[in-house]
């Protein structure tokens, strides 16, 4: 049979925190989760753009450079 683990905190050493650490370390939850959440929404805009704007970027690319092909010669597979 499988163990369960039991995260009591009656069991070693008692360690007092001031109000101040706890304070710092709420802090500094709510700061990761900003940055979570924040980096999460990046990642979703980006996957966004990058899906329609790859093709019309190529195809601007294409048409700014030497020689100058026009847009029927850049969409033909020839």
């Amino acid at each position: 049979m499988a163990s369960k683990v039991s995260l009591k905190a009656g069991k070693g050493k008692v360690v007092k925190k001031s109000a101040a650490a706890d304070e710092e370390e709420g802090s500094l939850a709510v700061a990761a989760k900003f940055v979570k959440e924040w980096s999460t929404w990046t990642m979703k805009k980006a996957k966004v753009i990058t899906h329609y704007g790859f093709i019309p970027m190529v195809i601007i690319i294409g048409m700014n450079s030497e020689p100058k092909p026009s847009l029927s010669q850049l969409l033909s597979p020839v």
